[in-house]
């Protein structure tokens, strides 16, 4: 069985494999990426690091900073943290990105660090982006960076794979933020979370490398790890395009012509014979603009069905790392050329990078936004992550280019955001309402979903000396998919530094379940439902647990930074659909009693066969292999790294 290409990038990119193993979807790697990106959050990072007992960065050159989220707030306490930022990279050797000079993502693309076939990662959730050149780009959370600025190394359990076979080609007045949001809206029931997203279909050669980019950004939204485009002509153009700029600024060495050759001739290719969980085929000639919410990315409307409810808006955005590209100002500049935003409108922008903006000057596009006395922002993430100038009031409308609608993100919780392209939003700031630039046929998208019925199979896994064969416990049940973070451990006391372990244990679930704290008992093992640890990035929702005396949590899927706090700090997760089906056919009269903490008898976890033994049933769960099995034994992350530096 040969590798999707997902399986073999992360193959390049393992350390210390077993001479002839070949890595396969869900196995648990150590690894050492090419680049980590960090941005403001470099802040919270550093102390973590120095938590290590690390003083130097092992590989200067591996990690990159970028500061954007924050670049509007001028306070003191703001510019002083920015100042211990550039100060700690100075003395590092690290490569520093100013405020001003652009949103990280788009700096990783532009200055050469985000190359065909290798591994990429940031701590931030739309590094998927870097998968639009053929790279596998995935977000980590601080704790990762902090080992991987100490040691070059951290760890990452490879998805399945699902193949996007784009097919035809778009209409004209068709963008590629049609595209996403339309697999977005038509693909809403966690067709792809978790996934490892790899695009094909002769469709691809239609798209421009900016389309390719916010597809590649936003499967983020549509819940994946990654999402993969192919390396062909145009990302060799585009490449070569950017390595022009680097050698004129004395830095060819990052991306080169030679390199660039050389993708040519061996292009990153997954093997014919790979392994995939599904394909979801798209049909680009039947997309036709689509505006995704309010408040979320799974509500899709077309822009024929949205403009006859005459929505108003209030604000509209052209910035982001998603679409704050020359293409994307230029698309909505041609349509905003010579006219007046609609009264009461206001129109917010901001390029995605410096650079950016000085073409867009250059080229005649800034003067138009100018010209409609548009909020002209600096380069940086802005409104989009709920910072700075032009955030949604109460009660307001608004209409994004920008990646992300959540509730409350770009301000407050009272207001409706919704998502399109940079042409949707430039036609709704003019008209305003929620528009388009032209009338299209109302056209259903065709598309389809085919589930291969890829089944987990149980794999045998070397036992690391120390490491049990395996564990035993009660079953406790928790009947609920989607298990938020809020549920687990609740926001009255995430921000509270001063709780003992004890304390914090005390307060495990009691949002869930109030009555979880009488049920539960030492050596317990939870098993749910399906993304478990959905929600926010605490880490006290995995640290919670474990000092609760849960041994383990076996769920259908994980939210991906549940699984890697809860990795980081020695808590092990592991899959198990047919377990967790089991139980919900054996709890359902509990369940729907209303009882959400349900004891459900004893479970063996076979940890060398990757079993796990239920009422006489036995259920194959996700390996647990050396490299988690090492991470459990040293008691996370940084106590790791800490051994492997002699620390």
């Amino acid at each position: 069985m040969g590798q999707t290409i997902v399986e073999k990038i992360a193959q390049r990119h393992a350390v210390n494999l077993p001479e002839g193993s070949g890595i396969r979807c869900g196995d648990m790697l150590i690894l050492r990426p090419f680049h980590v990106m960090t941005h403001d959050n470099t802040g919270a990072v550093i102390p973590k690091f120095l938590s290590i007992g690390a003083e130097n960065i092992a590989d200067p050159s591996q990690p990159v900073f970028a500061l954007d989220h924050n670049v509007q707030d001028h306070s003191p306490e703001n510019l002083e943290k920015y100042r211990r930022i550039e100060a700690f990279a100075a003395k590092q050797g690290v490569i520093f990105h100013p405020a001003g000079a652009g949103i990280g993502h788009q700096l990783m693309i532009e200055n050469g660090f985000v190359h065909p076939g290798r591994m990429v990662v940031a701590s931030d959730s739309h590094s998927n982006m870097y998968g639009a050149l053929a790279a596998l780009g995935t977000p980590v959370v601080r704790t990762d960076a902090a080992a991987i600025w100490a040691g070059g190394e951290t760890w990452w359990q490879v998805p399945r794979s699902i193949r996007v076979i784009l097919e035809g080609e778009l209409q004209a007045g068709v963008t590629g933020k049609d595209v996403i949001i339309t697999l977005c809206g038509l693909f809403n029931s966690g067709e792809v979370l978790n996934a490892a997203l790899e695009f094909g279909g002769d469709g691809i050669q239609y798209l421009s490398m900016s389309e390719r980019l916010t597809i590649a950004n936003m499967t983020t939204e549509w819940g994946a790890l990654t999402g993969w485009f192919p390396f062909d002509g145009a990302t060799a153009s585009f490449l070569r395009k950017r390595a022009s700029v680097l050698e004129a600024r004395g830095i060819g060495n990052r991306l080169n012509e030679e390199m660039i050759a050389d993708w040519e001739k061996h292009p990153p290719l997954p093997d014919e014979d790979g392994e995939y969980a599904a394909e979801i085929r798209l049909d680009l000639s039947t997309v036709i603009p689509h505006v995704a919410g309010p408040d979320s990315v799974g509500i899709m409307q077309s822009i024929s069905a949205i403009e006859k409810q005459q929505i108003p808006v209030d604000k509209a955005y052209l910035l982001s790392c998603v679409n704050g590209r020359l293409e994307d100002l230029e698309e909505a500049a041609e349509i905003l050329d010579g006219q007046q935003l609609a009264p009461g409108v206001e129109l917010y922008v901001a390029a995605a990078s410096a650079s950016i903006e000085a073409e867009a000057r250059e080229r005649g596009v800034w003067e138009i936004f100018e010209e409609l006395g548009a909020h002209l922002l600096p380069p940086g993430c802005g409104a989009c992550i709920g910072l700075g100038e032009g955030l949604l009031e109460a009660d307001e409308v608004g209409i994004s280019a920008t990646n992300r609608n959540f509730k409350g993100r770009m301000g407050s919780r009272d207001a409706r955001a919704y998502l399109g392209s940079p042409s949707v939003v430039a036609a709704s700031a003019l008209a305003g309402f929620i528009s388009g630039p032209d009338k299209m046929k109302d056209l259903r998208p065709r598309a389809e979903y085919i589930d291969f019925g890829r089944q987990a199979q149980a794999r045998p896994v070397e036992i690391r000396e120390g490491f049990p064969d395996e564990i035993r416990g009660r079953v406790l049940y928790l009947p609920a998919d989607n298990l938020n973070t809020d549920g687990i451990y609740g926001k009255d006391v995430t921000y509270r530094d001063d709780l003992t372990p004890e304390e914090m244990a005390s307060h495990a679930m009691e949002n869930y379940d109030p009555i979880f704290q009488k049920i539960a008992a030492e050596g317990d093992i939870i098993v749910a439902g399906r993304n478990f640890g959905t929600g926010s990035s605490r880490e006290q929702a995995a640290t919670a647990l474990k000092y609760r005396g849960i041994q383990m949590v076996v769920a259908v899927s994980f939210s991906q930074t549940y699984l890697r706090n809860a990795f980081n700090n020695a808590f092990i997760c592991l899959e198990s659909p047919a377990l967790s089906e089991a139980l919900a056919q054996h709890c359902s009269s509990a369940a729907e009693a209303g009882e959400r903490s349900i004891p459900a008898g004893k479970l063996r976890v076979d940890i060398g066969n990757s079993m796990a033994h239920w009422q006489g049933r036995s259920f194959p769960v996700s390996p647990l292999g050396p490299a988690a099995q090492e991470l459990i034994l040293e008691g996370g992350l940084e106590a790791l790294t800490r051994t492997k530096l002699g620390l």
